[in-house]
């Protein structure tokens, strides 16, 4: 089976390289493409015809506009990258009848509430990047491919900045820090999502029925302050020195960081379809987010 696989150098792109490499023969572009031509998420159309050239099996769709703030100012830059270029892929897979596998956002929902969203919820983004992502869920649906479409929530990766990073540097050299505590999500790993795909595409390909929308993220549920707290509560155990410890961290509401985009309070997603459909037990989001500390730790480097 011949894989296309967008967005290669991203934190789930990376992944998806090792974990889509056991079902064949993976093409991976970035957004410049490969030496025989473009793939340029800025110019919709032409991904059509990078589609044509591999003429792959599958067409996994791991690149996005993730700059939430930024898409309040560049709706139609967002909309091109998150909407119209997997509108693009979508019709192309259904041309030649490929599987598609496209990834969207818990910011598809408006956040109210406490309970886990199911994927037959109502949506409602409070955002242009929501927005984006969730008119790129509706082409790809429209389209008529066969499709799996994974919404996730707080996607990090030992490769690249991510939030836990940012949390060990401050509390390294600040007196105090204050996270926000009334957003609630869990975090989930690069790796266990590329991971969830893979096995999943398995499945899916000898049961086509299996295709649809999905939630799929780590077990668990905590708040940017509790992720936080647990962050250096575990480096400390590991020995790293902190100016602010974990029980020192305070918690504030979102009004005390105004930013342009309006984040979801509930981030919670129900991932109970995930799970039966595929026959999968999803880890506790502290195992992932651990096991990427000591990754990190094991190669000094910096964080």
């Amino acid at each position: 089976m011949k894989i296309l696989l967008f967005g290669k150098n991203g934190q789930l792109g990376w992944e998806l390289q090792r974990s889509l490499a056991v079902l064949g023969d993976v093409v991976a572009l970035d957004s410049r493409g490969d030496d025989s031509g473009p793939a340029d998420f800025d110019e919709p159309q032409s991904l059509a015809a990078v589609v044509r050239r591999v003429a792959p099996g599958v067409i996994v769709n791991a690149a996005a506009y993730t700059a939430v703030d930024g898409a309040e100012a560049d709706t139609a830059g967002a909309t091109r990258v998150n909407a119209e270029a997997p509108g693009v892929l979508a019709r192309a897979a259904a041309a030649s009848g490929a599987w598609l596998v496209h990834y969207s956002t818990d910011y598809v929902f408006d956040g109210s509430g406490s309970a886990p969203w199911r994927e037959d919820s109502p949506t409602g983004p409070l955002n242009a990047y929501g927005r984006s992502k969730l008119a790129g869920e509706e082409l790809v649906r429209k389209s008529g491919c066969r499709h799996l479409i994974f919404r996730t929530s707080w996607v990090y990766s030992a490769r690249g900045e991510n939030f836990a990073k940012t949390m060990l540097r401050l509390a390294g050299e600040r007196e105090s820090l204050s996270v926000i505590d009334d957003q609630v999500g869990a975090p989930t790993g690069a790796e266990l999502l590329a991971d969830v795909t893979a096995h999943a595409l398995r499945t899916a390909a000898a049961s086509p029925g299996l295709a649809g929308t999905y939630h799929a993220t780590a077990a668990g549920e905590t708040s940017w302050h509790g992720y936080a707290r647990h962050v250096v509560g575990f480096a400390e155990r590991l020995g790293r020195s902190m100016r602010v410890s974990a029980d020192r961290i305070q918690p504030v509401p979102s009004s005390a960081y105004p930013q342009a985009a309006t984040r979801p309070k509930n981030s919670r997603l129900e991932t109970v379809k995930l799970r039966d459909a595929f026959g999968l037990a999803l880890p506790p989001w502290q195992d992932g987010v651990e096991r990427m500390l000591a990754e990190v730790a094991s190669r000094q480097e910096p964080a």
